[in-house]
Order: C-alpha cells, then structure tokens, then sequence
C-alpha cells in the first residue's frame, strides 16, 4: 500500500449517489462539458471534463497545464463548489482549508487516462480527494517515478479515494471503463470528481 493513500469503498450510499449526481447534472449546465488539449501537440483528451469552484483546471496547446477563473468556452466563472461535495472533503480530507478545485472528468466506455502526477498547484501538503460515481473504473498508482512498480485496483459508484503524503505525488491513472456496470447515470459512463487544494490558505 502507497503510504498516503486511502480507498474508501462505498463511501457514499445509493441516495447519497443519486443526489450528488444530480447535483453534478447542474454544475455542467451551468459549464458546459469540453474537450481540452494536450500541450504542444494540440491533440484532445479523451476525456471531457468541466469544474466547479474558484479555480478550473484547464490544457491547451500554447498554454500547458494551468488553472483558470473562467470557463473556456463560455467566458463564465465556475459554478461553486456544492456543498456536499465540500463536507466531503471536510470528512476525509483531514485538512484544514476548503478545495479551490472541482475538476469534473466524464469518462465514456472507452475512455481513459495516462499514467500522471498531479504537480500544478502551489501546496502539496493538502491531499488529492477523488470520488466516483456510475461506471467501475481500473486505477493503477505508482509511486513518484515513471520506472516505480505499478498496482491497480477497482473503484466503483460511490467510492472515494485520497492521495495524501507520499501517495500525492504518485504517478496514477485509468485504464479502462467496465460500461454498464452501474445504472446510476442516465447515459452511462463514469463521473469523476477531484477535489484539489491550489494556492495556500
């Protein structure tokens, strides 16, 4: 076990899901789901995502990796951060400031995600706090190197996971999407939700 990192099986309940997925539905009417693009090549990820909160995360070819106050797309702020999603944080994250960061990643049945640290904030004292809802996703970590020995492991709907001490520099991502594993969405997929804390408090 990667020291840091917690997995909080079926953290949230099936209403709990339900409400919290309803909530999601309402942040991306308010920012529109996107495309963003790799640096330097301009090549899309393949996951679309949006945000809440005060700060997105957000890539673009001339740009890289950066957060931003506004949405892409619509010129809009982000729709701030539900407060369920922030007592969440509050439970597990055992931090003493609010997330500045929401990033909403929608993951269809063939989607995933490379191998990545999360190294674009100013704090890494303050944990990575991940929950999942709909479709059961494969995580793999690592640890603080490319080279590092990889393990991977289940999140399902309703799953939580923190990546704090030496977990929250660890290479991580997913490899596949197990579609139809969860009726929770009306079209399916998989919703990831990760809560980061940006600047110092």
């Amino acid at each position: 076990m990667t020291d840091g990192l917690r997995h909080l099986p079926g953290y949230l309940d099936a209403p709990a899901q339900y409400g919290l997925a309803e909530a999601v539905a309402g942040l991306l009417r308010a920012a529109p789901p996107y495309h963003a693009a790799m640096p330097k090549s301009g090549q899309p990820m393949r996951v679309r995502m949006s945000n809440a909160g005060p700060l997105g995360w957000y890539t673009d070819r001339d740009g890289g990796y950066r957060y931003i106050a506004t949405h892409p797309v619509t010129g809009q702020p982000w729709p701030a951060i539900p407060q369920t999603i922030l007592d969440i944080w509050r439970s597990v994250s055992g931090y003493e400031a609010a997330p500045q960061c929401c990033l909403i990643n929608l993951y269809d049945a063939t989607a995933k995600m490379g191998l990545h640290q999360d190294r674009d904030e100013q704090v890494f004292d303050a944990p990575v706090v991940s929950i999942s809802l709909g479709d059961t996703a494969l995580f793999r970590i690592g640890g603080t190197s490319r080279k590092d020995a990889t393990r991977s492991f289940r999140l399902a709907s309703g799953d939580v996971l923190v990546l704090g001490g030496a977990a929250r520099m660890a290479f991580h991502g997913i490899d596949r999407i197990y579609g139809g594993s969860s009726r929770l969405l009306p079209e399916g997929g998989r919703i990831n939700l990760t809560l980061r804390r940006v600047t110092p408090p």
